[in-house]
């Protein structure tokens, strides 16, 4: 410019005025430097992270297009990587930053000033992150700080496999795909977060910290609503080959459904049934089967056992009427097509909430074909975090040391029925007969109603509960049946029901002639039968059927035989290769302890004086009332199979104090030497119960509970905790899978957790069928 002048002006520059025009040049160049660094220098931080928000954008739009066709496990946007942490939390960052400018500014429209402007600002510059909320800055996260997820030992106490869970992901997580497509990555909180939010293994807060989380929306929570439409339940009932496995199921179902509806209306104005939530159910009847080899489908009406078809028919029906969605399968091959249609069939990471079911009802012939069949399927559900879901419909139960493979193998008591490695309490048997597996039951049948029973005459006869001829039969441990039934002879007329292969030449027989035999009857024809007999007479065999229970409810008094000694895997064929060592004292062991006389009489049968006797005696007191346990009928079966599902949860992995039964039912009593905890509770008239052992797993309950023992140690058995009143130790359990309730040894004062009962309704504490 000072040149163009110049040259205006007609005259040339000398080198003074050069070097003056150079002087005021830089002068100038560096005032504006100064200016424009000064006024830039709070834009450059925007710049930049404008930019990087740019890149962040385009960074997230192409990993998401790279990674659209990965499974997109539950978590996999939590901790799918560290890399994307970092640009989200920009992002972020930057929504968060407009937001509180578009907060400020409706400030300004509120308020009307420049104040409320500052005073905004100020506020916001002024508020630090709470690290105790669980928020991490986006400037913290680009610098590298990470989540804590450090296991305290609070909860290395809790959850006893969690530690041992990591050790082995940081090995192994790797071996499969899968783990990384949950979002593992190598580091500790991946680790921590996939073993507490897919596996269970591990506690949630180690990672989320106090981070509240949302509860869950009760809009998608399906609620179980009560069902009565049995035309609904036999759309699910439905043979799948031409053998006919359900149709006596159906029948039964069907017969009885006026009496399950009407019990069902009876609970709900007992006890609240709303807010239930409704559990996908499979049911696989394995017995039923073509691989099983038992042709239950094939004898059902042709004399064959028909006790566990009972018991089935009524879960059925109950689950359904309780409104739960059902599924129901008895062929391998119908459970292989369900489960292996899941993803990931054999993929060694194990997550509940993919599975198609909540509870699985089973039997030892199913399980056996869930392990054989389902290739590799099965594999969802051995893994104990999702075997938590079986339930084993078991019908003489299977105690815990049969149970634990490693311990039964280690003492050769290993059997082709045990070995399951299941909780205990998740086999379900037909009567209460032991406390470590839970009570299913099932429904003592009424097959006349009012009016037909008052035209009913009971007659001087008694009823020989054995509808096959070998149950006549003597065997090696129940002799004199003829001389026992000459007797009963002697006083009262005999009839039976008993099936006659005619088909079998040159058979000899086994019934007396004097018997009146009808053969085999329907329901009514039999039930009418035992209205009119004053007398239900044991064999000795079959064991703990159903049938003594029909009997009681129809007025007859059972004659229930004596065992002596007591039947069991030692000395009884029956019981050869059954996970238990349950010893038997007579036919019917529910009907001898829970029932008693007037209704039953347990005797000797070879002592015919007894026989007599007892005979004499019931038909002199001429009273043949009906009685039925509540346990067994309808309602009973539907309270007690609800709160189980409500209440009853495998899948806990977390090591706490029992939840149910509540504490307020359950009582800790340190047994007399050589006592089991079932015998020790029967005697305070109440029944042990297996879920509080871990309450009571500590030197310190035995002290408050009375024993005196400086010194403890742990023992891996079925007889702990105790006391040892020969070394004066206290023992505790190391092996949670053998707590139980009937342990007993000489030397050893059990500590014991009882609970009372509701009268009737043995398997529920007081307070507990809600």
């Amino acid at each position: 410019m000072a040149i163009t002048i110049w040259r205006l002006c007609g005259r040339a520059p000398n080198s003074r005025q050069l070097l003056v025009t150079a002087c005021f040049l830089f002068l100038f160049w560096c005032l504006s430097l100064y200016r424009v660094t000064t006024i830039n220098q709070s834009r450059e931080s925007d710049l930049l992270k404008a930019e990087i928000i740019r890149l962040s954008e385009n960074y997230v739009r192409a990993l998401a297009r790279e990674n659209s066709d990965i499974v997109d496990g539950p978590y996999a946007g939590r901790f799918t990587a560290y890399d994307l942490k970092k640009t989200i939390a920009v992002l972020l960052e930057s929504m968060l930053d407009r937001i509180d400018h578009l907060e400020a500014k409706v400030n300004i429209t509120r308020l009307g000033g420049l104040l409320g402007l500052s005073s905004n600002l100020s506020q916001h510059q002024n508020n630090n992150v709470n690290p105790a909320k669980g928020i991490i800055n986006a400037e913290d996260v680009i610098k590298g700080v990470t989540q804590e997820c450090a296991l305290t030992a609070e909860d290395k106490q809790l959850f006893p496999n969690c530690e041992g869970k990591v050790v082995w992901m940081r090995q192994m997580w790797k071996s499969d795909p899968c783990y990384g497509a949950y979002g593992v990555d190598g580091s500790e909180c991946s680790f921590v977060m996939y073993l507490s939010e897919v596996e269970g293994w591990c506690p949630k807060k180690a990672w989320r910290g106090k981070v509240q989380i949302l509860p869950e929306d009760t809009k998608l929570i399906r609620y179980a609503n009560i069902s009565t439409d049995i035309e609904e339940l036999m759309k699910v009932l439905v043979d799948p080959n031409e053998r006919q496995g359900y149709a006596w199921i159906r029948m039964r179902i069907r017969r009885m459904w006026p009496r399950f509806s009407k019990a069902m209306k009876s609970l709900q104005l007992k006890q609240d049934m709303n807010g239930r939530r409704k559990k996908k159910i499979l049911v696989h009847l394995g017995l039923l089967s073509k691989q099983s080899g038992w042709k239950f489908a094939e004898s059902q009406f042709k004399g064959g056992p028909l006790g566990e078809l009972v018991q089935w028919s009524d879960l059925v029906a109950t689950l359904f009427l309780l409104g739960h969605q059902l599924t129901i399968t008895s062929e391998a091959e119908q459970l292989a097509g369900i489960l292996n249609k899941l993803p990931a069939a054999n993929s060694p990471c194990q997550s509940r909430k993919e599975l198609p079911v909540d509870i699985i009802y089973t039997d030892i012939v199913g399980l056996r074909q869930f392990k054989k069949h389902v290739k590799g399927g099965y594999g969802k559900f051995s893994k104990k975090q999702n075997s938590c879901l079986l339930r084993i419909v078991d019908s003489f139960g299977t105690e815990p040391a049969y149970n634990l493979r490693s311990w039964a193998k280690a003492h050769k008591i290993l059997t082709t029925w045990g070995g399951q490695d299941l909780q205990p309490q998740q086999f379900f048997t037909m009567f209460p007969h032991s406390p470590d597996n839970s009570f299913m039951g099932f429904v003592v049948e009424q097959h006349l109603n009012d009016t037909n029973v008052v035209k009913i005459e009971r007659r001087n006869q008694a009823l020989v509960y054995g509808k096959n001829e070998y149950m006549w039969e003597d065997d090696d441990l129940v002799q004199g049946k003829a001389a026992y039934l000459d007797v009963i002879k002697s006083l009262v007329e005999i009839h039976g029901t008993v099936y006659i292969d005619t088909d079998a030449k040159n058979k000899t027989h086994s019934i007396p002639s004097y018997v009146n035999n009808h053969g085999l009857l329907n329901g009514e024809d039999l039930h009418t039968l035992l209205r009119q007999s004053k007398i239900f007479i044991g064999l000795g065999f079959p064991y703990e059927g159903p049938a003594p229970l029909e009997a009681i409810a129809n007025g007859a008094v059972f004659i229930n035989p004596k065992f002596n000694p007591p039947h069991s895997s030692k000395n009884t064929k029956f019981f050869k290769g059954k996970p238990t060592e349950r010893k038997l004292t007579s036919q019917h062991p529910y009907a001898e302890q829970f029932l008693g006389e007037p209704y039953v009489y347990t005797i000797d049968i070879k002592n015919i004086q007894q026989v007599k006797d007892t005979v004499s005696r019931i038909l002199h007191r001429n009273e043949f009332h009906p009685y039925m346990p509540y346990e067994y009928t309808e309602e009973g079966m539907l309270q007690r199979m609800n709160a189980y599902i409500e209440h009853q949860n495998f899948c806990q992995f977390q090591k706490q104090p029992a939840k149910w039964p509540p504490n307020s039912a359950v009582k800790f009593i340190l047994g007399e030497k050589g006592v089991s905890c079932k015998d020790a509770c029967w005697a305070k008239n109440l029944i042990c119960d297996p879920s509080h052992f871990r309450d009571i797993n500590s030197k310190e309950s035995l002290l408050e509970s009375g024993a005196t023992c400086p010194q403890s140690k742990e023992i891996t058995g079925i007889l702990y905790p105790s006391f040892n009143t020969v070394t004066n130790e206290c023992e505790t359990q190391k092996e949670e899978f053998l707590f139980s309730c009937v342990g007993e040894h000489l030397e050893l004062q059990r500590l014991c957790p009882c609970r009372n009962y509701i009268k009737g309704q043995t398997a529920l504490c007081q307070g507990c069928e809600v």
